[in-house]
């Protein structure tokens, strides 16, 4: 039988404030960056919206957590806040130790990261202003960041809680290794937003309407949360992101039915292609002239 659920009156006054508040964040939050738009730079609310729906999913996987398990150490509970991005709380706020690592293995995981932190700079500070227009740079800086902040800060992260015996696994895990679309945004791109749109999104909708309407509504929702990040700060593109992320779950479900799409070369092509290809809409050009310009302009990349 699994853990009954603690009372609220089983949980000190602070936890019980975050079981009740839960929701909120992710509501109050995103409105309040919203409300920013015409005071700030376009860069300045892409972050802004950004940190609010990372915040506010924060908070809820927290809320849930400590609905279910009791009374959490509140060091614990802030460092799953502000010290580590993964959306698996309860795994994060387990008090029973991870497998330890070891020091040769996460020796080299770290020298990976440092790796791709200082490729990342070298992208974003010296080879982004070489670009001969400025779509390309900002491509440019855009894989930038995503070397810096996902497969280098993150990834250290994840090393310096797991020395300590913490259950943080990475939060990217080689997705270029990926045979199926599936694989890829189910358990190598980004597994903390995929933990979210899993426990919150797809799991409650597949027990109502089934594999197929859970899986398209998933990623429709994807696709409206990087409307927020993406098109709203450009004011331009709405529509794209979520197209982008349609394809991607009607790829999924054509795996499904097409094993060859899921295993092997034809596996690893075809997911490639997909990921790929109508990236042009998830990051399209009026985000990337409005927002990521101008944000490598105020970093002094450009």
């Amino acid at each position: 039988m699994g853990r009954a659920e603690a009372r609220p009156s089983e949980n000190g006054h602070g936890a019980s404030l975050v079981i009740r508040t839960r929701w909120s964040a992710l509501a109050i939050l995103p409105l309040a960056a919203l409300g920013t738009k015409p005071f700030v730079a376009t860069w300045v609310l892409m972050w802004l919206m950004a940190s609010a729906i990372f915040f506010g999913c924060k908070w809820l996987t927290l809320g849930n957590a400590i609905r279910r398990a009791g009374r959490v150490c509140p060091f614990r509970a802030s460092a799953y806040l502000f010290a580590w991005p993964g959306m698996d709380a309860a795994r994060f706020l387990s008090p029973d130790l991870a497998p330890r690592c070891s020091r040769s293995a996460m020796m080299k995981r770290a020298a990976l990261a440092t790796a791709r932190i200082l490729l990342g700079a070298l992208l974003l500070f010296a080879v982004a202003r070489y670009a001969t227009e400025p779509n390309l740079s900002g491509w440019v800086g855009m894989a930038a960041i995503i070397l810096i902040l996902h497969f280098g800060l993150l990834d250290l992260a994840s090393i310096g809680w797991r020395a300590l015996r913490i259950d943080a696994p990475p939060i990217m895990n080689r997705p270029l290794h990926s045979t199926a679309v599936s694989e890829f945004w189910g358990r190598r791109w980004n597994a903390a937003f995929n933990d979210l749109a899993v426990r919150l999104v797809f799991r409650p909708i597949a027990r109502h309407t089934g594999v197929f309407a859970a899986t398209l509504i998933a990623f429709a929702v994807s696709g409206l949360i990087h409307e927020l990040v993406i098109s709203v700060p450009a004011s331009a593109g709405f529509g794209l992101p979520t197209a982008y992320f349609l394809v991607q779950g009607l790829a999924v479900l054509t795996e499904r039915k097409w094993t060859v799409l899921r295993s092997g070369i034809f596996g690893w092509v075809f997911t490639m292609l997909v990921v790929a290809a109508p990236a042009y809409w998830l990051f399209h050009p009026p985000f990337v002239r409005r927002v990521i310009v101008p944000f490598m302009q105020a970093v002094g990349a450009l």
